[in-house]
């Protein structure tokens, strides 16, 4: 593997701009404006992995947009690692916050990245990503230094809850089989302290609506007479938490895993300034439930956040309505142990119970996921860490992450395999929000360092 970074070198500049063309292609999945271009970017991606040197390489239908399969076999009495990744990336919006639009890709230097960053919507969630383990088997079938069998998962319906993903690996466990999967749809702790998420929580996904009366009425004809949906639901939502930001379903953290204080004194370890975190947010006070660090509750505790509100007039000037309806998106990130459907029903029971008189409401469950959490005494873990050694220099630092990757429960009880989770990106990257970008040392720093996973987890199952 020593000419990885002479393959990276020799090759840079194509290297950013195919994942440039990659990231012009709008894959929002979760805005049917967008399907056409979702479909283009699948066929993309089957031409990437055609190019890098899958032998095999299926677009495969779904009830919904269609999941990428490649492969290359080399020997069936080798190892096989399964790549899972998406080529779906999260809507755009709002538009006007982005400094470049966000499918017109431009490499920008910062503070972190003075050897520039891509900004663009996709480019670390999970485009950039998911190329680097492209990239990474061309070199190695390139170079003939493929060392096991790779397998490639690519879908396209990741940032709306992977929809189809269930059924399709339910009917393809043995076209599935592998001995570890291997995703890098994650982060690390800074470009100089590599890490391995060890853990993700899990998801619960709801809509809510509050209706009042039949129509918008006059707020002055009106006005303290009915019932008003929007100021009832910011009344119920605010009822979620108590004065310790501890949520108050019933039932809620009662399969809640608690850490020891060893474990967490060890997460302690890692490195980590509160002052440089509040500095990056630009916010003067961090906050969160009572009696746990900023990292614990980012990662360790369950949560429960509005993620939008609307209903009533919202335009330009004035109107004096009071809405016949209100409207909230509410995610709630669960723990290992805490069942994403168990607790859809509690909230949407409870959401329920605490509606006064007056109006109605309904609770519209979207989707979810389990939380994992891997061993770090496997192969896979092992010949991570020792990836990360060799081109990082450092021993990478074991993580749980607060993100949500709901198949990676799904996979562990259908395919009976492993996942190791070799993020390269960094919590600055601003996934799903405006101004997405990601390191083209990062980026590089994937393809130099996945190569080595390979090789390390072939020798250690011989």
């Amino acid at each position: 593997m020593q000419d990885v970074k002479s393959f990276i070198d020799s090759n840079k500049d194509r290297l950013l701009n195919e994942l440039i063309e990659l990231l012009k292609i709008p894959s929002v999945s979760a805005d049917p404006a967008y399907a056409r271009d979702v479909l283009t970017t699948a066929d993309a991606v089957k031409d990437a992995l055609v190019k890098a040197g899958c032998d095999t390489v299926e677009i495969c239908e779904t009830q919904g947009f269609p999941i990428v399969y490649g492969e290359k076999i080399i020997n069936k009495d080798l190892p096989t690692v399964l790549v899972y990744g998406h080529y779906d990336v999260q809507p755009a919006d709002p538009i006007n916050l982005w400094d470049s639009p966000p499918y017109e890709p431009v490499i920008k230097k910062t503070d972190l990245h003075p050897e520039g960053a891509i900004f663009a919507r996709g480019a670390c969630d999970d485009k950039g990503q998911m190329y680097m383990h492209v990239k990474a088997l061309e070199f190695m079938v390139s170079t003939n230094q493929l060392p096991c069998n790779v397998k490639f998962m690519i879908e396209g319906e990741e940032e709306v809850g992977s929809v189809s993903l269930s059924t399709f690996v339910k009917e393809n466990r043995e076209k599935l089989k592998n001995d570890v999967i291997l995703i890098s749809d994650t982060g690390m702790i800074a470009k100089d302290v590599p890490s391995i998420t060890t853990g993700l929580r899990g998801l619960s996904y709801v809509e809510v609506e509050v209706t009042g009366p039949n129509r918008d009425l006059h707020s002055g004809l009106y006005g303290g007479a009915v019932a008003n949906p929007i100021n009832i639901l910011t009344k119920m939502i605010s009822s979620l938490h108590d004065e310790n930001n501890h949520i108050t379903i019933p039932g809620f953290y009662d399969n809640v895993e608690e850490l020891s204080a060893e474990e967490r004194a060890e997460m302690a370890k890692a490195p980590f300034s509160l002052e440089n975190y509040k500095k990056a947010l630009d916010i003067n006070a961090v906050y969160g439930e009572k009696g746990y660090t900023t990292n614990e509750r980012n990662s360790i505790r369950p949560t429960l956040d509005v993620n939008g509100i609307w209903g009533g007039y919202t335009g330009e000037g004035a109107k004096t309505v009071i809405a016949s309806k209100a409207y909230a998106k509410i995610s709630m990130r669960l723990v290992p142990n805490q069942d994403w459907e168990n607790i859809t029903e509690l909230f949407s029971k409870h959401f329920t119970n605490i509606a006064p008189e007056g109006v109605t409401v309904k609770v519209n469950p979207h989707h979810g996921g389990q939380g994992y959490v891997t061993p770090i005494d496997s192969i896979g873990y092992k010949a991570a860490s020792k990836a990360y050694e060799t081109t990082f220099g450092k021993t990478p630092i074991p993580q749980r992450s607060g993100g949500s990757i709901p198949i990676v429960a799904l996979f562990e009880k259908e395919l009976q395999s492993k996942t190791i989770l070799m993020g390269f990106g960094l919590d600055s990257d601003a996934i799903h929000s405006p101004n997405e970008h990601f390191g083209i040392w990062n980026y590089l720093k994937g393809i130099e360092t996945i190569p080595y996973f390979y090789k390390n987890f072939t020798d250690m199952n011989s």
